[in-house]
C-alpha cells in the first residue's frame, strides 16, 4: 500500500493518543502480557509510522505489562531449501561460508514488518537468541519470556511463545489474522500426530568467535492455520473482541484456550 492510499483510509491523521484509545477499547489492559502481529499498511497513514504503534503499546500497557513480538531472521535458515526466490545450486555452501553471525542487537528481521523492526531496536527491549526465530519483549516479564531460546525448540516449550502462555497472556492481531498467528505453531508443538524432524544450522558468537551450529527440531506448517482459527472462534466466541484500531481490524484473542483449542484440533485433522 503506497502514502498515498494510506491517507485516503482515514479522516484524521492515526496518531499515538487514538492507537492507545482504540487499544484500550479492545480491551487491552495496563500490566497484561501481549504477543503482537501487525501489518502498519492497515492502520492508514501512521503519525511517526511504527514508532507510534510500539509508544501506544507501551504507553497502555505500562512497564508492569509486557510487549512481545516475532523477531523472525529466516534469512538464516538452510539457503539449499529456499524457494522465494531459489538460489543457484553451487551459492549455497557460499552463503554458510559467508554469512554474518547471528546477533540480537544487530541482525535484521525478515518479513515481519516495519512494526517489528522497529520495536526491536527500542531502548530496554531484549531479543531472543534463536538464530531463525527469535522474539523481542519490553516490560516486566521480557527476561523471563525471552532467556533461553531453545534452538532444538524453536516454537514449543522452551521458547517464548510457551512463557507468553505460562503468562496467561493474549494474542493481539492489527490488520493480521490467524495466517500469521505464531501461536499457532505451540499448538502444533503440543499436538498428537506425527511430526517430520527437520534438521538446520546458522551461524553464531560463541565467545566472540564466528560458529556454525546444527540442530533438529519439527517441521512447521500454517497452512490450515486460518481453518484453526475460524473453527476457534466458532467454539469459543468469548475468548476474541474485535474492533479497529486506527484503521485496521484487530482482534484480541486468550492465548491459552487458542493454543488448547488448537492442539487437540491439530490431533485431530492432521
Amino acid at each position: 500500500m503506497s502514502e498515498a492510499d494510506a491517507v485516503d483510509r482515514v479522516e484524521d491523521p492515526v496518531t499515538v493518543d487514538r492507537i492507545a484509545a482504540d487499544l484500550r477499547a479492545l480491551g487491552v489492559e495496563a500490566g497484561e502480557t501481549l504477543l503482537v502481529h501487525s501489518a502498519l499498511g492497515e492502520f492508514g497513514w501512521v503519525a511517526g509510522g511504527p514508532q507510534a504503534v510500539v509508544d501506544a503499546l507501551q504507553r497502555v500497557l505500562t512497564p508492569e505489562g509486557t510487549v512481545v513480538m516475532p523477531a523472525h531472521s529466516t534469512q538464516y535458515s538452510d539457503p539449499s531449501v529456499w524457494s522465494n526466490p531459489p538460489v543457484p545450486d553451487h551459492w549455497p555452501e557460499q552463503i554458510r561460508e559467508g554469512m554474518p553471525p547471528f546477533r540480537p542487537a544487530v541482525t535484521p528481521t525478515r518479513s515481519m514488518g516495519a512494526i517489528p523492526e522497529c520495536f526491536r531496536n527500542y531502548p530496554n527491549a531484549e531479543r531472543s537468541g534463536h538464530p531463525l526465530y527469535s522474539f523481542t519483549a519490553w516490560g516486566a516479564g521480557q527476561e523471563e519470556i525471552v532467556d533461553d531460546h531453545s534452538f532444538e525448540d524453536a516454537l514449543g516449550e522452551e521458547s517464548p511463545l510457551a512463557g507468553v502462555y505460562d503468562r496467561a497472556g493474549s494474542v493481539l492481531m492489527l490488520g493480521t489474522d490467524y495466517e500469521t498467528c505464531t501461536s499457532l505453531h505451540l499448538a502444533e508443538y503440543r499436538g498428537e500426530f506425527e511430526k517430520p524432524p527437520t534438521e538446520t544450522g546458522a551461524p553464531v558468537l560463541r565467545n566472540g568467535e564466528r560458529t556454525w551450529v546444527e540442530w533438529e527440531d519439527i517441521e512447521i506448517d500454517s497452512e490450515d492455520f486460518p481453518e484453526v482459527g475460524a473453527a476457534f472462534e466458532t467454539e469459543h466466541p468469548e475468548a476474541v473482541v474485535s474492533g479497529d484500531v486506527g484503521a485496521a481490524t484487530a482482534k484480541l484473542v486468550d492465548q491459552p484456550p487458542l493454543v488448547d483449542f488448537a492442539a487437540d484440533w491439530f490431533s485431530e485433522h492432521r
